[in-house]
């Protein structure tokens, strides 16, 4: 019983330390990756975007095709 009741104690602990930057904020933390400012500076975006990127090839190569891979560089 004393075991239990002192996982519990530590669980209640844990999770009320991980509650006061929260708390403290205002606001939970932004876990979007297209909302999230860090994700945006390190140049990584959503699925959502990478797959309205790779839809946004004609066929072509053009200057949407740079990053696609699907088309050499060299066919300009």
């Amino acid at each position: 019983m004393k075991t239990v009741l002192a996982a519990i104690l530590i669980l209640a602990a844990a999770i009320a330390l991980m509650c006061v930057g929260i708390i403290f904020k205002g606001k939970f933390p932004e876990t979007e990756v297209s909302r999230n400012e860090n994700m945006k500076k390190l140049g990584i975006k959503c699925m959502r975007e990478q797959e309205e990127e790779l839809k946004s090839c004609t066929g072509k190569y053009s200057e949407d095709c740079v990053g696609c891979g699907f088309y050499n560089n060299k066919e300009k």
